[in-house]
């Protein structure tokens, strides 16, 4: 088997305690079986990583990864995946960003980074056609991520650079930090940020005048014209594009699935305020994009909120940071919540992971297990959005009362005692992003069963598979999957549960080739298994088939479920927080819901029946491994 002419063929394995950069050339082979991204991240860290290590010691390993069609030009392929051990919750740890990064990556000759080891000063890693050094960092280390990279770009005389950071959040290694690209792009969840900070590792800046080429060139094309003209037709992802991700808010809200109030409603009352329409008629100054992409989704808004403005260069709030710095925290007004963002992509934080905790303490707030005393005379309360502001900045800092959040909920509830963990909406140590899983029953199951905690884009959503509420063109796209019986509103059977591990191995393997999900996958998207695996053997040359697609998406789970088994991970580790067995309270169609422990058990069973895992453990057994050609893993 060749090299695909889509990969560069160059790995660079960085040790920062030794000061060394070693390029490594993996087999055709090697790039086949693991696809990209996370998949290819597993096997270094599984490899490179010793069982037990904690998320901070220098010998966590960390990867950033891009994928095959990388640098081509077509809509939704510019993504790149961060893996670690996460000191969130210990577990594994993952995470995507779009933007430039990865196709300027293979511009400047690498398909992915490898990085052990721990600097004795702050550092960068400088990638620029072919070559790979280690670079002091003292300039920019403690500066904002907007600073950093115009700092590192006069530095360098390149304004083309593209910089992955992490912020001051993740020098001070706040557990929920991101790495943030553009100042506007965030690999946000699971605080691989903090593991970066840990090392010393300020920055991965990368730049070069390379090509990516492909098998079929006259193909990539021919799909890359197709998707744009397509996009027009696709009322799913048009609405991205024309009101951002915060186009979703309004349908949320009419289905009572809007988390409000840290997770006690599904409704919000200044909903209206929020919406990405309302973002467009007032904030909003200019879409962006990724590299190549025609779907324009990313909002660039200026405002002011209590004297301080919200630049443009550090982007706008997506629906999950609208949601989470605002519903979850009883705020209805688009200003601080821009600034809010701001602030996080400034110093470095993921949004979903610091609403979710303030939301946390305002809750413990409300019920007096905090006071003034503790919270550093802030008025912690639901709607304040001074507060939340105020606090913002002391976590970053980790400055009184931030220094506890910092930690993250599940961290801060043991320090506030008193049964703070009823208020949490945390799994695996991750806090629960903007999508409820009281009303979409397969979303609590994969919430509790993902190896990276809950979240929202593991797998595909259960409307698309009901036959009250699905579309024509989800119904002839699943089809082709094999899911071709439709299940009533709101049903939870095994029917559903084959329909989400299908997906679920969909979306895993859209996070092994690096593909945007709001463009590529198996219903509602631009880009359906057809045409992706089309695009796969324009750009790779190879026979890639749909099963084979599916099985890269399955290997890359199972080697994330080994690896938590390895931590120590078991069966019990797949829950739910005891807020989402609590009804819903509210107005609204899901006020009154819930779901149910009991059932929880038994979905996932019928889970790990179909995932080929052991029922009393939750993990991989030796006879799956060996068929995915895992058995190398050791435990």
């Amino acid at each position: 088997m060749e090299k695909a002419p889509c990969w560069t063929g160059s790995i660079a394995v960085v040790d920062l305690t030794k000061n060394e950069i070693k390029i490594e050339h993996q087999s055709p082979e090697f790039y086949r079986k693991y696809g990209g991204g996370s998949g290819m991240g597993m096997y270094y860290i599984l490899k490179m990583l010793e069982k037990g290590a904690d998320a901070f010691d220098p010998k966590n390993v960390i990867t950033f990864f891009s994928g095959p069609l990388a640098g081509l030009p077509v809509s939704g392929c510019s993504r790149l995946t961060v893996n670690a051990k996460s000191p969130a919750g210990g577990a594994i740890g993952d995470s995507q960003v779009g933007g430039y990064i990865a196709s300027s990556m293979k511009f400047a000759g690498f398909d992915g980074v490898v990085v052990i080891g721990k600097a004795e000063r702050p550092v960068y890693i400088y990638l620029k056609d072919g070559q790979a050094e280690i670079r002091d960092a003292a300039k920019i280390w403690g500066t904002t991520t907007a600073d950093a990279e115009e700092i590192l770009k006069d530095e360098l005389q390149d304004r083309k650079i593209q910089v992955m950071q992490c912020g001051l959040a993740g020098e001070k290694l706040v557990r929920f930090a991101s790495i943030m690209n553009m100042a506007n792009r965030a690999a946000g969840r699971t605080g691989l940020g903090a593991v970066m900070g840990s090392k010393h590792l300020k920055a991965l800046v990368v730049s070069g005048k390379g090509k990516v080429g492909s098998a079929d060139p006259r193909e990539i094309t021919k799909w890359g014209k197709w998707g744009v003209a397509f996009l027009p037709n696709n009322p799913d992802v048009s609405t991205v594009g024309e009101f951002g991700s915060a186009g979703l808010l309004s349908g949320q809200e009419s289905t009572g699935t809007l988390p409000s109030y840290n997770f006690n409603e599904g409704t919000f009352v200044d909903w209206e305020n929020l919406t990405g329409e309302r973002m467009t008629e007032t904030i909003l100054t200019r879409r962006d994009t990724c590299y190549a992409c025609a779907v324009r989704c990313k909002r660039v808004v200026e405002t002011e909120f209590g004297g301080e403005k919200v630049l443009p260069e550090y982007g706008g709030p997506e629906y999950e940071t609208i949601a989470t710095l605002g519903t979850y925290c009883g705020i209805g007004d688009l200003k601080p919540i821009a600034l809010a963002n701001q602030l996080c992509n400034m110093y470095g934080l993921d949004t979903i992971s610091c609403g979710a905790t303030v939301a946390f303490a305002m809750e413990c707030f409300k019920n007096g297990l905090i006071t003034e005393k503790d919270t550093d005379g802030i008025k912690l309360e639901f709607g304040n959005a001074d507060a939340l502001i105020a606090m913002i900045k002391k976590i970053a800092h980790r400055e009184g009362f931030g220094d506890v959040l910092a930690e993250g909920s599940e961290r801060a509830a043991q320090k506030i005692g008193h049964n703070a963990d009823e208020y949490l909406i945390t799994c695996k140590g991750t806090e629960a992003p903007a999508h409820m899983p009281q009303a979409k029953k397969t979303l609590g199951l994969i919430y509790a069963v993902n190896p990276f905690g809950a979240d929202h884009q593991s797998h595909e959503h259960d409307p698309v598979y009901e036959s009250e509420n699905t579309t024509e063109l989800s119904t002839r796209r699943l089809a082709k999957l094999g899911l071709d019986h439709l299940q009533p509103a709101a049903s939870m059977n095994d029917e559903k549960i084959r329909f989400s591990f299908i997906t679920e191995k969909y979306y895993s393997a859209l996070d092994s080739y690096n593909l945007c999900q709001y463009v590529f996958g198996p219903a509602w998207n631009i880009y359906s298994a057809d045409e992706t695996i089309a695009l796969l053997q324009a750009a790779t040359g190879w026979d890639v088939s749909v099963d084979e697609y599916l099985e890269v998406g399955e290997r890359r789970l199972n080697m994330m479920r080994a690896f938590n088994q390895r931590e120590g991970f078991t069966r019990a580790n797949d829950t739910l927080p005891k807020k989402f067995f609590k009804p819903l309270e509210g107005a609204g169609p899901t006020a009154g819901v819930s779901l149910s422990a009991e059932e929880l058990e038994g979905f996932k069973d019928s889970y790990y029946k179909v995932a080929e895992w052991d029922a009393s453990t939750g993990n991989p057994t030796p006879e799956k491994l060996k068929a995915l050609e895992l058995d190398w893993i050791a435990f």
